[in-house]
C-alpha cells in the first residue's frame, strides 16, 4: 500500500517536474509564457521575464529578476547587460557601467553591449579601444549605417590618430573583410578618414579587388570630389 502511494507521488512529482520544463522552454518560442512558468523552472523563461521588468517601473524588480537570470545562466554577454540596464534605471551607475564592461568583454557578438563600451571609450578618451569597439559593430551586418555614421567621426577624427591607426591593424590583417571594409566604409566613415585607412593599407601591403575598388571610387566621388579623386588615384596605382 505505501509503495503504491510512494509510486503515484514519483509519477506525480515527474509530471510536474515535466510540464514545468517543456512550459520553460516553450517560453522561447512564445515569450507571453514567460510569467506563467513557475518560478523553479524559469530558465530559458527568465530571459523574457526580465525584459518585462526592465519595461516596468519598478528598478528593483528589474535588478532581482536580472541577477535571477544570471543566477540561472551566467554565461550570454546578453544576459549581464541586462543587468546593466538594470542597475543604470536604478541611479547606480557605477554598478552599471562594471556590468556593461564585463558583457562586453564576454560577448563581443552582443551590439548593444558594443555600442555601450564604445561610447564609454569615446567618453573616457581611449581612440584604441573605441576603434576596437567600432570595427566589432561595423562588421555585424544588421548594425546600422546611421549608428556608424554617427560613431565615426568621435572615433576616427584625428588624422594620422590612434583611432585611425587602430583601425589601420584591424583592415590589414583581416584580408577576408577587405570587400566589406570598402563597401560599407564608403557610405558610413568621413571622407578623409576612409582614404587615409584605405591609402595605408595599401602602403603596408593590402591587395583590394580590383572590380570592388573600382566600383566604390564612383561611390565615393559622389560624396565628396576631392577624396573621390584620391581614391581614384590609389586604385589606379593599384589596378
Amino acid at each position: 500500500m505505501m509503495g503504491a502511494i510512494a509510486w503515484r507521488i514519483a509519477l506525480l512529482v515527474i509530471a510536474v517536474v515535466t510540464v514545468g520544463v517543456h512550459l520553460d522552454r516553450q517560453a522561447e518560442r512564445t515569450p507571453a509564457l514567460a510569467q506563467s512558468v513557475p518560478e523553479l523552472f524559469r530558465s530559458t523563461a527568465q530571459l523574457p521575464v526580465t525584459a518585462y521588468a526592465l519595461t516596468g517601473e519598478d528598478p528593483a524588480l528589474a535588478i532581482d529578476e536580472a541577477e535571477r537570470l544570471i543566477r540561472r545562466r551566467p554565461l550570454p554577454a546578453e544576459h549581464l547587460r541586462l543587468l546593466a540596464q538594470a542597475q543604470i534605471a536604478a541611479g547606480t551607475f557605477d554598478q552599471g557601467a562594471l556590468s556593461i564592461q564585463y558583457a562586453a568583454q564576454r560577448g563581443w557578438r552582443d551590439p548593444l553591449a558594443q555600442e555601450a563600451m564604445l561610447r564609454l571609450a569615446i567618453d573616457a578618451g581611449d581612440a584604441p579601444e573605441a576603434a576596437r569597439r567600432y570595427a566589432a559593430l561595423f562588421l555585424r551586418r544588421d548594425t546600422q549605417d546611421a549608428l556608424l555614421v554617427e560613431l565615426g567621426p568621435p572615433v576616427l577624427a584625428q588624422p594620422g590618430g590612434e583611432g585611425r591607426k587602430t583601425l589601420i591593424g584591424i583592415v590589414s590583417g583581416g584580408s577576408r573583410w577587405h570587400n566589406q571594409f570598402l563597401n560599407r566604409g564608403v557610405r558610413v566613415m568621413p571622407t578623409d578618414a576612409f582614404v587615409e585607412i584605405v591609402s595605408t593599407t595599401i602602403e603596408n601591403g593590402t591587395r583590394y579587388d580590383c572590380a570592388v575598388f573600382n566600383r566604390i571610387t564612383s561611390v565615393m566621388s559622389n560624396r565628396d570630389d576631392v577624396a573621390g579623386a584620391e581614391l581614384t588615384a590609389l586604385a589606379n596605382e593599384q589596378c
